[in-house]
């Protein structure tokens, strides 16, 4: 038996009292987030310091919202829901700081990208039922989805967030699991990429979803409701007629969650393909898997090439393979980008230094012709040199 965190998300139907609730938290939760990332911003150029995040907090609480009675609405929701907003602040702060990731943008409504933590106060919170949860401070809550939260689950923390029109909730839970004692197969390398999403050296391939006709309807009526969208606000600009305004903005309002449907639909799609191909590989129970250290952040700076270089999200692919892989006690080896997997030769290891992104087919001196892909997939499966993940 071993003991493993797991996330589980799930669809919820909260009432209204329930939905003004996790509305108000959310929208304090994204105000704090981008008063201290803009606080901070302030202060570094005066100051040349920055701000941590306890710091901020104790000022928060302690002089601008006593000194600011008009904010005291911020003191309306959990306290631990605000602290773990600017927690994430400082979080966003740090990875900048090392280089990880870009400046720290601020937080969006129509996005929805900010999520109400709500941290377990007393014993009954977060208790799990088959049909329903009992969230902090919205007490239960009905499940749209039955039995799929095991009962007997040590809830640790969890987090209400809103797409569209819909509402989910995110636990993450503790877990006793056997492991699979079941004899191991020959390792696979899993080489990814925007023809194919993924192929593997045992010859499993698995195509790219974006090309397919379901996520090109739904690509198609995206692009439609967005130009509807950008006319709606032009009109809206226009527009200086009072008695007509307040129309205009309740049709954006509409239009915007008309938009908002059609991203989830294709994260839905995208995710659910990423799902698929991950139990796919875990199920071969494989002695390891190799996968490449890929560079997304440069590639995405191919203009011809980033819109098709995200809809594939690699990251989650990755991220979802490692957690799954941990549970199956699978060995996951990250091979480092600059290894030539694609130009170096698989049955006679010569290294092909003119091939182009147009060759799809590795041609070698010693007589091998075979798909690039496949090739490249072969040679990291035969990798001698990688880190485990």
């Amino acid at each position: 038996m071993k003991k493993l965190k797991k996330a589980y998300k799930i669809e919820i139907k909260p009432i209204e009292e329930q939905i003004t609730k996790i509305h108000k938290t959310i929208g304090v939760s994204r105000f704090i987030y981008n008063f201290y990332i803009a606080y901070n911003k302030e202060v570094y150029e005066k100051e040349k310091k920055f701000i941590s995040g306890m710091d901020f907090s104790k000022w928060l609480n302690n002089k601008y919202i006593p000194n600011n009675p008009d904010k005291a609405w911020i003191k309306e929701v959990s306290s631990k829901a605000t602290k773990q907003a600017i927690m994430n602040g400082e979080k966003a702060f740090k990875k900048f700081f090392k280089g990880e990731s870009g400046f720290p943008k601020f937080k969006k409504k129509k996005n929805q990208d900010v999520k109400a933590y709500l941290p377990k106060n007393n014993k009954t919170d977060w208790t799990i039922e088959r049909h329903r949860v009992k969230v902090p401070t919205l007490g239960w809550v009905r499940l749209k989805e039955f039995g799929y939260i095991p009962v007997n689950s040590i809830v640790k923390s969890g987090t209400v967030s809103q797409k569209a029109d819909r509402y989910f909730v995110s636990i993450l839970v503790e877990e006793a699991i056997n492991l699979d004692n079941k004899p191991y197969s020959e390792g696979i390398g899993v080489d990814l990429g925007l023809k194919d999403f993924a192929i593997c050296n045992n010859g499993l391939t698995k195509k790219n979803i974006n090309k397919t006709e379901t996520v090109k309807k739904a690509d198609k009526k995206l692009k439609r409701e967005q130009r509807k969208l950008s006319r709606k606000y032009e009109s809206l600009k226009l527009r200086n007629k009072k008695e007509k305004g307040e129309a205009t903005r309740q049709n954006i309002q509409k239009q915007i969650v008309k938009v908002q449907k059609l991203h989830q639909r294709l994260t839905n799609i995208r995710t659910d393909y990423i799902n698929k191909t991950v139990n796919e590989l875990i199920k071969q129970k494989p002695s390891f898997i190799t996968i490449e250290d890929l560079n997304v952040s440069g590639m995405m700076k191919n203009r011809h090439l980033a819109k098709a270089i995200a809809g594939q999200k690699f990251y989650e692919f990755r991220s979802k393979l490692i957690s799954k892989a941990k549970q199956n006690n699978i060995e996951i080896r990250i091979v480092d980008r600059f290894y030539p997997s694609s130009k170096m030769c698989s049955c006679c290891g010569a290294y092909k230094k003119d091939l182009k992104l147009s060759d799809r087919v590795y041609k070698c001196s010693c007589g091998l012709s075979i798909d690039r892909d496949l090739n490249a997939s072969i040679n990291l499966a035969n990798a001698k040199e990688y880190k485990i993940a």
